[in-house]
């Protein structure tokens, strides 16, 4: 038994010793960000010559982590431009047997508005791939009340003979052994679907794929002929997820600068992240075979349930499991609510769930001790990087714009009368200054992925599009460290964050 796979925090452990080594490897994230940022000060005042040879070499290594971004960031969207214009309805035509896969598309909501609901649908309805192979589930939560329920039945009856099948599910509340937000949501939806939908009309799971979207996820038209041309030809369509690229542009036009240069950073991470599939893990609205499913089982216990489905199969299949990049888009929505400052909290309470994702750190080193069929090699390069990767999010930007500054300030008379105190802020500053090509690259290509102008767009607006990118610093550091070091510390203390839905508004309320 396996029992390690469904562990979402270490009380669900028996096993005292067990326990105590779960907590501590909770404790190890936040413990590795705060230790990184208290010694830098500290050290910068007893031993400043230390901290500035660290920075230099820190940022040597940025400028180079960067070039390399940016590179794969070129190469990943002049890939997806490619993708985007070929017919892959066209070449499914050339494959044995696709007419045999079915498209299994669930939509968790909660209390998003209709019109927003019908916009997904009505892509979903619009793309290039026969409807009689799609069947659509549109997953409710009860605790959001009736007003939900009474949306969807109008949805439901505005779409339910569009598709092959239309179904509505209603997500109970406070099950045990769940945490309220979409994972549970989805899990149930997933359970019901198999027993209204694909038992009566007997669809074997190895031919169904299944689309995990948002809510405001709208795929391209070409999406799900995309998919299945990918899922029939990879060398293992069941031991597989596969990955869109999310670009959030449904309206981001109305978004405020800020939001904008964050959904857009998140957008080309997640293009670098597909030029490098030996470390891509499912993010957002993303693809799998229901096969998967069956094996596993979608995780119902977390928050992070995106990351943790691919964590979770991959270590059921003792790492014999990959993430497929499709290089191709879905469209969703960048964070903007009702007024600017509910939009300021509103990205920093999403940015701080997203990277809650830490919570998939004790999860997985606690596994590796457990699974003995993952060679070590492999169970060091994916521990590696995961933990790079939250070390990155809640430290680099302020190692980046205030270490630089702290051997100066607490280094003494000593330290500031050497030539390395005197070159230091030079060479940092051109250090920094390089690197700045990955930021223009990064404006370069938001202007590519933009949708149409709205007509009632003014100057002001088309103006700050081109220089929203001066705010990058900012956001890097409000709605980048800090949510992360936020998400680490709540970890680290046993203060397990809930599930926040962000709200979805195309535009200010009048």
């Amino acid at each position: 038994m396996r029992n390690y796979l469904n562990i979402s925090q270490s009380k669900d452990l028996e096993n005292k010793k067990e326990k105590i080594l779960y907590r501590l490897l909770e404790i190890f994230p936040g413990f590795l960000s705060w230790g990184t940022l208290i010694s830098a000060i500290l050290l910068s005042a007893f031993a400043p010559v230390v901290v500035a040879i660290f920075i230099i070499l820190f940022d040597l290594y940025w400028l180079l982590k960067v070039s390399y971004l940016a590179f794969h960031q070129v190469v990943s969207f002049l890939q997806m431009k490619k993708n985007l214009k070929i017919n892959w309805l066209e070449k499914l035509t050339e494959v044995k047997n696709w007419k045999e896969i079915y498209h299994l598309i669930i939509l968790p909501v909660f209390k998003e508005k209709k019109e927003i609901v019908e916009e997904s649908l009505k892509a979903i309805l619009d793309s290039k791939y026969p409807k009689d192979k799609m069947l659509v589930v549109l997953a409710t939560e009860e605790r959001a009340g009736q007003e939900i329920q009474k949306t969807a039945k109008e949805i439901e009856k505005k779409f339910k003979n569009q598709f092959l099948k239309f179904l509505v599910t209603t997500h109970p509340k406070n099950l045990p052994g769940e945490v309220a937000g979409k994972g549970s949501n989805v899990a149930w939806a997933i359970k019901t679907a198999k027993e209204k939908i694909i038992e009566p009309l007997k669809i074997a799971v190895e031919n169904i794929i299944v689309s995990d979207f948002d809510a405001d996820t709208k795929p391209e038209p070409q999406y799900f002929a995309c998919l299945t041309f990918h899922f029939l030809t990879v060398p293992e369509p069941q031991r597989s997820s596969y990955q869109p690229i999310p670009i959030y542009n449904n309206n981001i036009w109305q978004a405020p600068a800020f939001s904008r240069v964050v959904a857009t950073s998140g957008t080309f991470w997640q293009m670098m992240q597909q030029e490098r599939p030996e470390l891509l893990v499912t993010y957002s609205s993303h693809s799998m075979p229901f096969k998967i499913l069956e094996d596993v089982g979608y995780p119902k216990n977390v928050v992070s349930d995106d990351s943790r489905i691919f964590w979770k199969s991959y270590l059921f299949y003792d790492g014999d499991y990959r993430v497929i990049p499709l290089y191709y888009p879905v469209s969703m929505d960048a964070v903007l609510t009702k007024n600017l400052p509910q939009t300021i909290i509103s990205q920093y309470k999403q940015q701080r769930r997203w990277a809650w994702g830490a919570e998939n750190i004790p999860y997985l080193l606690f596994s590796f001790l457990k699974n003995r069929k993952i060679s070590f090699l492999e169970k060091l390069r994916r521990s590696i990087d995961i933990l790079d990767g939250f070390w990155s999010w809640s430290t680099s930007s302020l190692l980046i714009f205030f270490l630089g500054w702290l051997p100066l300030i607490l280094g003494g008379e000593k330290f500031n009368i050497t030539l390395l105190s005197y070159n230091l802020p030079r060479l940092v500053s051109n250090l920094m200054t390089l690197a700045m090509g990955g930021m223009i690259i990064s404006a370069a290509l938001s202007f590519k992925i933009l949708p149409s102008k709205p007509k009632n767009s003014n100057f002001f607006k088309n103006f700050s599009m081109i220089f929203q990118w001066l705010l990058l610093p900012i956001t890097l550091i409000f709605f980048g460290a800090l949510p992360a070091l936020d998400a680490q510390t709540r970890l680290m203390l046993g203060k397990h964050l809930g599930f926040w839905a962000t709200e979805k508004v195309r535009k200010y309320d009048e």
